[in-house]
Formats: C-alpha cells, structure tokens, sequence
C-alpha cells in the first residue's frame, strides 16, 4: 500500500509551486506585473530547496508557504485587482473593490510570524513562547511595511505604469489596510496555530 513520506513534502509542495509558476508566466495580464508580484517566490524557492535537508520546517510551514506562493501567483498572473476569485466576492458580498490582494496581506503577515516563531524557538534566541510571540508578529509588520516602502518606491520610478502593482483600486487608505490585514494574519497565526506548529517541532526533534 503506498504510504507518502513526510520528507518528500517540501518537493512536492516546491514541484507544484514551481509548475503553477511556470503557467502563470506563459500569458499573465502584465509582464512587468507579473514579474514583481512572483519575485518573492523566485527568492524563495531556492532558498527553500537550499534549507529542507540541513533545517528542515514542519509540515504545516511548507503547506503555508505554498499557499503563499500561490496566491502570489495568482494575483500575479491577473493582477490583483483582477483575480476571477476576488470578483466573486466583490459581487457576492457587494464590495466597492475586489478584495484579493487583502487576502495576500493576510498571507504576507501569517506566514512570515510562524516562520520566524519557528526559527526563534527551534534556535533558541527566546526561551518564552510569549515573548517569540510577539517577536514574529513584529517581524511580520517589519516586513509588511517594508513591502509597503518597496511599492511606494516602485511607484516612483515607474509612475503610472506601477498602477496594476499597487492594486489600490482608488483606495487612500490602502496601505493602511494592508499592513492591518498582515497584523491579523500574524495575530491569528501565533494564537491558533502555535500548539499545532509546537507539535509538529517536537516531531521534528525525534526523528
């Protein structure tokens, strides 16, 4: 009977995340677009294929980060303000824009608290889960607004052509939207799934 082994998720995870880049990348909406918005997943791939034997995450961070890749890729493929997804949503629930891009915010803070939660405890540069805590969701807002800067940034330099990059669908209040889903997304990440990535730590720790 087959029996799918633990150590071949990260390869598998990575090999889907790699072919759902590999689509997206064949007639996305906007190429520069596209190519900004999957540039952190670019990044990460390697660094992910460089780090599953010697540090080794927990199932449920590769199962996360995934999802992170892939929502990247999809609001890259049709800008985020233009993802079928988040158009249902703006008809069903009668919003004034489509809502994905809060979703990748609510990723983009998620993801980034557990890794560096996992990172803090698993090196043990806190010993308090409390205090790794609020560590991680300090370095999600870090890096939340660190992305803010970069899109200001690339706003700048190509003016009206960042339009489909920023996604804020006439929004003033958009960068402070943003950074407030990412607060959520750690929030919630360090309070409801801390005793399941501790779990998995220790799983870790036995073998």
């Amino acid at each position: 009977m087959f029996r799918f082994e633990p150590k071949l998720l990260p390869l598998t995870l990575g090999a889907l995340v790699l072919l759902a880049l590999g689509v997206s990348g064949i007639s996305p909406y906007d190429r520069g677009t596209w190519l900004l918005e999957v540039l952190p997943v670019i990044i990460a791939l390697p660094v992910m294929a460089l780090t599953w034997r010697p540090f080794p995450l927990t199932p449920l961070l590769y199962g996360l980060i995934a999802a992170h890749a892939l929502v990247l890729i999809v609001g890259g493929t049709y800008t985020y303000a233009r993802v079928p997804l988040g158009d249902w949503v703006q008809q069903a629930l009668h919003l004034s824009r489509n809502p994905y891009d809060k979703l990748g915010h609510f990723m983009q803070g998620l993801v980034p608290a557990l890794v560096a939660r996992e990172i803090l405890l698993r090196t043990r540069q806190v010993a308090g889960r409390r205090m790794a805590a609020f560590l991680s969701v300090c370095v999600a807002l870090a890096i939340s607004a660190v992305y803010e800067l970069i899109e200001w940034w690339t706003a700048l330099a190509l003016g009206g052509g960042a339009t489909d990059f920023l996604g804020t669908q006439g929004d003033p209040w958009d960068t402070q939207s943003d950074m407030f889903m990412a607060l959520i997304g750690a929030t919630l990440g360090v309070m409801v799934l801390a005793r399941w990535q501790d779990a998995q730590v220790a799983a870790l720790h036995r073998r």
